[in-house]
Parts: C-alpha cells; structure tokens; sequence
C-alpha cells in the first residue's frame, strides 16, 4: 500500500505534466486529496495504539514508530505540490492540518507531526502563520515535548532571519518575538506539572532566538530574563543540575553575544535571574563574568554599573548564606580571589568625581568579603586608585567638599584618609607585612603630589606597624630595607622631618637580631643622607659614621663567629662596606678618603691571610672583582685616574 501511495504521488500529484497542477481547481483537488489521506491514514496510525493487549503495547508502540513516515509523507507531499502559495496554505494546509495534530489526542502523533510542519514547509510560511501555528502548541497533550518543538522553530526562523537583512522587517511587521513569548508563556500555564528545567530550555530557546534576531533590542532581551525570573518565583535555589545547567546557557548567552560585560549590565533582570542559582554555580556564573570582562578588556566606567557588577560576583567576594571560608578548598579559593582581585583593575573613570564613587563602591563591597578575602583584594583596591589618586589629587588641589550623594570628601588629604582606613582593614586578616608596603606605596604617591604631612603620616604608620606587629626577624629584615629604600627616594619632607625618619630607621636597623643583618641595615642606611638627585640631601658626615658603624658591627659579627665556631667567618660584610665606600668615593663625597679605603682594603687582607679565617669562594670571587674595578677605575685616566691612584692594591 505504501509503495503504491508513493507511485501515485510521483506519478500524478508532483510530476510535470500531471493534470493536478494545470490550474487551481486540480491544485485544490489535489490537496484536498493529500489532506484527506493523511486525515484518514493518521487515524489508522494512532488506532493501532488501542489494538491489542497490554504485554504486545510495547512491540506496537515500536510499530507504531517505525510506520509514521507514510503519515509525515503526506506533509511533505503537500509542501511540494505547485500552485500551493502562502494564501492556500494559510487558509486551507496549516488549519486542516493542525486540527488533526490536535485532534488526534495521542503525544507521538502530535510531536511527530508538529516537527514535520516545521521541516517540510518553508520559513516564510511558517512566519506568516506563526500564530496559528502556535495556537495549537498550549493544546496538544502535556506528555510532547513541546520544548524540543518550539526551540526547533525558532531555530528555524532565526536562521531564515540571518539569511537576507531583506527578511527582517517581516519579523517586525508579524511581531514574531511577541507572538513566540506570549505562546511560551500560555505552553507554561497549559502545562501545569512542567518541570522548571522545561521551561528554562525553553526561555532559553526564545533567548537565542532575540539575540539572532533583534540583537538590538534589549529590552526583549530582559523580557525574557523577567519571565524565567517570574517563573522561578516559587523556586528559591534551583537543585535540578539540569535546570542550573540551563539557567547558566541562559545568563552566558548575552556575554557571548555582545562580548561587552557592560551591556549585560544593563539588564535588570539578569541578578535576579543569577539569585536562583545555588551557591557553587553562582560563583561559576561569576568567574563566568569576570573572565568576559579581561578577556574583551571591558572597562566598567560608572558607579551604577559597578554596583551591579559586584552584586552579581558577590558569591566570589562574600560569604553566602553562611557558608564559610573554611568549607572551601584553598586552591580554588586562591584562584576565585585573584580573579576577583584582577577584575578591580577594569574600573576606571577619568572623572574625578564618579572615580571616586567608583572607589567607594568598591570599597563597600570588598570590606565586607572577610579578614581571608582581604589580602587578596586590597592590594588591588589600593593599587588600582593610587595612580588615579595622584591624577585626581592634581586637578582637585585646593578643592574643598563633597561629591553630591556620596559622604565621600574629594579633597586630596582626605582621598588618602580613605586609602589609610582601607589598608587598616588588614589589621583583621592580620597581614601586617602586606599592609606596611601598601603604606610605602602610599607615601610614595603622597610624595608625587607633594603632600607632606600625609607622606608623613603614611611613614608614621609603617613604624607603629613594624613596632607593634611585626616580630619575625626576617620579615623585620625586608620590611626595614623597604623603609630605607622608600625613605631614599622621597623629597617631599623638610629637614626635621627627614632627620625624624632618618634617625628612626637608622635605630631600628641598628636593632635587628642578627649581626649581619644589622650591618648591611645600617650601611644601607647611608644612602639616606646622600641622594644623588638632592643637592640638600649630601651629608658626608652621616654617611661616614653609617659606614664605621657597618664596619664595627662587622667585626663584632666576626667576633662572634670566631667565639662560636673556632674561626671566623667570611669577609663578605667587609668586601660590602668597601663596595659602599668606593661608591660614595666616586660620587665626590669628600668624607670618604682614599686613605679610608686603603685602610679596608688592609684590614680585609689581613682578616683572609689570619689563621682563623674561614676559606669561601664566594666571598674571594667577590673581593677580586672589586679589586679589579678599582684597577680599571685607575687606568680610565682624566680625574677618575687621579682619584685612584692612591690607592694600592
């Protein structure tokens, strides 16, 4: 019977020269025919489901599946016969045929069918009746899956839409986003017993389907987020992994259509869409984010945005719904930090004002993340604004008041008052060696906008800090050649300032626990009273007395070596000193004498040549090269020859 159905269909009702396409009363005869076949062979095929007892159903069901493509032949029978135009299709196919789909009352039928509609006749079309075609999906059984469905006919028409711009004021003129949402939404309410991961597929198969379509419309665009938020209403936190799964295609779908975070931001549906997310996918969907942000190098530029932006990665700053630090993994915890630390680099305005909205903003959010979060993002909180904080502080000099609508002063000391009360923060993580460089920092930048009482006052911190909470000996150690390098380069402090400074880390250097340790502390200290590029800071004097006080706590250190181990121990301080010496000697300070040299450079040989002495490679390596410098120094000629000359080696 099926062979014979398909003769008589190429033979007659598609060929040439068959007499059915000759004018439209044979083309309505012929349609009128197909559709009376296919009327009476779909009824047969869904018969045959009541036919038999209940242990054969399964086998007939299998049956049933296997003989549907003489009924679905119809369908494509009638897409192919000439002289079927959009008016008879309107009028006569798509009616007829939906009313059989609905009538038929048996879901393989009727999902079978409807995908056929959808394969068999042309996009355009289907556009034209669109909204017939979807009246009958709210009435078809609630057991098809209409999702598959309509997500295959919007697929359909979003790629007829990308196939020629000339086709895209049709979509507008038949309002097919409206007719879509209005038929998913009546698909939603018709099927009461629907699971949420069916009508997220398909929010997100509309979703897709704007973004191809009318990727200009974004209030479409938060429409549907509305009506998937709407329907979550009931639904706190989603548990299906299908569900979330779906939930994260939908909120990934407009990063990856506009590949502009900001745009996103826009949205005001899109956080409440995040919200029904549990806690683990939430900080996915934000690393999701932040990752779109660097990688489109997407700069978040005004306070508003901001503030959306760190609601929707507060899952990655804060603790939620009290899960702990502790609960997390250390390694992807460090991970989620950095990312969120890195993300604070994108903020940026050149507005003086929304700057430091922005900063305020942030700084809300990031203070509120905990002592273990901390680390991570103050550095970066600080880091990032110091720049923008000597510019701002430059065009708002001698400014006085307050940003309107922030109780944030804009005046340049209290801009740093807002830094200082950021990186006291840290004081609860405690992280009091991350704080002091953050303090230097400070007071570096305070220096470049000639501030200084505030550079003052950032060094003024750094020595509380390191009396108060610094006790390891080599972070004593780091944090004190810090102090001497930062101390170097300021030239904001007068001389009582300086002398204050100076004098305080020149004390604490003298104090460290180790011997070595406080001997290069305190040679290095001599560069404080002699910078190059300050022709008020060349204290030969002071210099002097650093590099004797160096020398003496090196013997001291020798003493000590040779009282703990029986021999003393490498001339490696003093081949230092003398590196300090031959420097400041260079630089004409007249308190450094070849003689001073000379006598170093005896009392080295004499420590290497005693009985006690230690042999070390390194340290004689390193005594060989100086020598030779100062030999070459002797052979430039002109007044660096004549410097040296008295020198013997």
């Amino acid at each position: 019977m099926q062979r014979f159905w398909e003769r008589f269909v190429i033979n007659h009702l598609l060929g040439c020269d068959s007499v059915f396409c000759r004018d439209a009363d044979t083309v309505m005869d012929a349609v009128e025919f197909v559709l009376q076949n296919f009327t009476e062979m779909n009824k047969l095929w869904v018969r045959m489901q009541h036919q038999g007892p209940g242990r054969v159903r399964e086998k007939q069901e299998k049956e049933r599946s296997e003989l549907r493509d003489p009924v679905g032949k119809n369908l494509h029978v009638l897409s192919q016969i000439e002289g079927v135009d959009l008016e008879m299709y309107k009028e006569t196919v798509i009616p007829r045929v939906l009313e059989q789909v609905v009538n038929c009352k048996d879901d393989l039928a009727q999902y079978y069918l409807m995908d056929c509609i959808i394969q068999v006749f042309p996009d355009e079309y289907h556009l034209q009746t669109l909204e017939t075609l979807l009246g009958a999906c709210p009435q078809l059984q609630p057991t098809v899956d209409i999702k598959t469905v309509l997500s295959q006919l919007m697929d359909r028409l979003a790629n007829y839409a990308a196939s020629s711009a000339d086709v895209l004021p049709e979509f507008l003129q038949v309002e097919a986003f409206a007719k879509l949402s209005n038929a998913i939404g009546k698909v939603i309410e018709a099927q009461v017993d629907m699971p949420a991961v069916g009508a997220i597929t398909l929010y997100v198969s509309l979703l897709t389907f704007t973004l191809r379509v009318h990727p200009d419309r974004l209030d479409y665009v938060d429409q549907v987020l509305g009506a998937c938020v709407k329907k979550l209403s009931n639904i706190p936190k989603l548990e299906d992994s299908r569900a979330i799964k779906q939930v994260v295609a939908l909120l990934s779908a407009p990063l990856e259509k506009y590949n502009d975070m900001v745009t996103a931001l826009t949205l005001s549906n899109y956080p409440r869409v995040m919200d029904h997310l549990d806690n683990r996918t939430n900080k996915v969907m934000a690393m999701v984010i932040i990752q779109s942000i660097r990688k489109n190098n997407t700069c978040i530029s005004t306070a508003d945005k901001v503030e959306v932006l760190f609601e929707l990665i507060k899952g990655l700053i804060k603790d939620m719904d009290g899960a702990t630090v502790d609960e997390l993994d250390a390694e992807d915890f460090k991970d989620e930090q950095i990312s969120g630390a890195r993300l604070i680099h994108m903020l940026y305005n050149v507005e003086p004002e929304e700057m430091l909205k922005i900063i305020c903003t942030v700084r809300k959010h990031t203070m509120a993340g905990g002592p273990k979060r901390l680390p991570f993002t103050v550095p970066s909180l600080v880091f990032l604004h110091l720049g923008a904080c000597v510019q701002l502080v430059r065009q708002l000099q001698g400014q006085e008041g307050d940003i309107v609508g922030e109780q944030v002063p804009a005046t340049p000391k209290k801009i740093f008052l807002l830094l200082t009360q950021i990186i006291d923060a840290l004081s609860t993580a405690p992280s009091p060696e991350l704080a002091l460089r953050l303090y230097l920092q400070c007071a570096e930048a305070a220096n470049d906008c000639d501030l200084e009482h505030v550079a003052y006052e950032f060094f003024t911190q750094v020595f509380v800090l390191y009396e108060e909470e610094i006790a390891d000996s080599k972070a004593q150690v780091t944090a004190i050649r810090l102090i001497i390098g930062t101390l170097q380069r300021m030239n904001v402090f007068g001389v009582e300032s300086r002398d204050t400074l100076t004098h305080k880390a020149a004390g604490y250097s003298a104090r460290l626990l180790k011997k070595p340790d406080q001997c290069r502390a305190v040679y290095a200290c001599s560069h404080l009273f002699w910078v190059d590029d300050q022709d008020d800071i060349k204290d030969g004097e002071r210099v002097l007395l650093c590099l004797k006080r160096a020398l003496r706590i090196a013997n001291a250190a020798q003493q000590i070596a040779n009282v703990a181990r029986g021999s003393s121990g490498p001339v490696t301080l003093f081949v230092e000193i003398l590196n300090k010496y031959l420097h400041f000697f260079e630089k004409g300070n007249q308190q450094i004498t070849s003689a001073g040299i000379q006598g170093l450079i005896e009392l080295i040989n004499t420590e290497i040549q005693s009985d006690s002495a230690t042999p070390d490679t390194a340290s004689d390596a390193f005594l060989a090269s100086t020598l030779r410098y100062i030999q070459f120094q002797k052979q430039k000629g002109a007044v660096m020859c004549e410097k040296f000359e008295s020198i013997k080696l």
